[in-house]
């Protein structure tokens, strides 16, 4: 039997979070992506807390455009907060999507901003 696209998704998604763990010096930059807005978080697994999180919906992005630059400027957003919240170094968890597209543009624009991965 053929898997959904929604269960394909979350067995990539669990293959990938079996290696893709975010300590205290490498938190974790975890992306959801749904068909209208794009969500970024960075999470340090070992205490189960968020450090920072921004999305394409929340009042700091005044993003216009395609939903690609809406993403790149989520981007640029969360390595700006990171940044000032003392986070440089991440690893990154494309969360099952594949590396393309938004979930790629908010990735270079993250390292744009200052965030190493």
């Amino acid at each position: 039997m053929a898997l959904s696209k929604k269960d394909r998704r979350l067995r990539i998604k669990r293959r990938i979070r079996k290696v893709v763990k975010g300590t205290t010096t490498h938190p974790r930059l975890s992306v959801f992506r749904s068909n209208k807005e794009i969500y970024a978080q960075i999470i340090n697994d070992e205490t189960g807390a968020t450090i920072v999180a921004i999305s394409s919906v929340t009042k700091d992005v005044k993003a216009k455009g395609s939903k690609t630059e809406i993403a790149t400027t989520v981007g640029k957003t969360i390595a700006e907060k990171a940044v000032k919240a003392g986070v440089t170094n991440v690893v990154f968890d494309r969360n099952g999507y594949l590396y393309h597209g938004r979930v790629k543009a908010l990735a270079e624009a993250a390292r744009e901003g200052g965030l190493k991965f």
